[in-house]
C-alpha cells in the first residue's frame, strides 16, 4: 500500500509506484482527499480527487486505488490491513507516529521508505568535475542554468 496526492503523475511518482509494486503481489494506492491536500500543503491540488483517483485506477502498476478518509486518515489501513506500507522518500505527512498508530490498532504492517528517484543522465552527458581548485562554472553560468550557488 502506498499513499499520496498524485497531483499529476511525474517520473518520481512512477518510480515510487514501481518500487512499491516490486515489493508485493498487489499494489493498493490511497489517493489523498482534496481537503487533506489543502490541510497538508496549504492549497488545493490542481486536479480534483476524483480525477486523480481515475488516473491511478487506470495505471498498469496499480491493482486497486481508493480515496482516503477525511475523518480518520488511518482507517483505510485498518480496513485493508496491508502487509507492507510504502512511504515516499520525502513523505512526512502522517508518518511520524505511523508505527505507534498501527500498533495501537493491532496492525503489524512493515513500513518501508522508498528510495528517491534518480533519473539516468542522458547518453553522452558527463558530470563536471570539481576536483581542481578552479570552478568549472562561473557564477553567471550557475544562475543561467538555474543551479543553486
Amino acid at each position: 500500500m502506498c499513499f499520496g496526492a498524485f497531483d499529476g503523475l511525474h517520473p518520481g511518482h512512477e518510480d515510487y509506484l514501481r518500487q512499491a509494486k516490486d515489493l508485493a503481489d498487489e499494489l493498493i494506492v490511497v489517493v489523498a482527499r482534496d481537503i487533506t491536500v489543502l490541510e497538508v500543503k496549504g492549497n488545493l491540488p490542481a486536479r480534483n480527487e476524483q480525477d486523480r483517483l481515475n488516473v491511478l485506477s487506470a495505471h498498469p502498476l496499480v491493482d486497486d486505488a481508493r480515496l482516503g478518509y477525511t475523518d480518520d486518515r488511518y482507517r483505510i489501513i485498518e480496513e485493508l490491513r496491508p502487509d507492507i506500507i510504502c512511504l515516499g522518500f520525502d513523505q512526512e505527512s502522517f508518518t511520524e507516529n505511523l508505527d505507534n498508530e498501527l500498533a495501537r490498532r493491532g496492525l503489524s504492517a512493515s513500513i518501508l521508505r522508498m528510495e528517491p528517484y534518480e533519473p539516468a543522465p542522458p547518453k553522452g552527458f558527463a558530470m563536471p568535475s570539481f576536483d581542481n581548485d578552479e570552478n568549472d562554472f562561473a557564477e553567471a553560468e550557475y544562475e543561467e542554468r538555474g543551479l543553486p550557488l
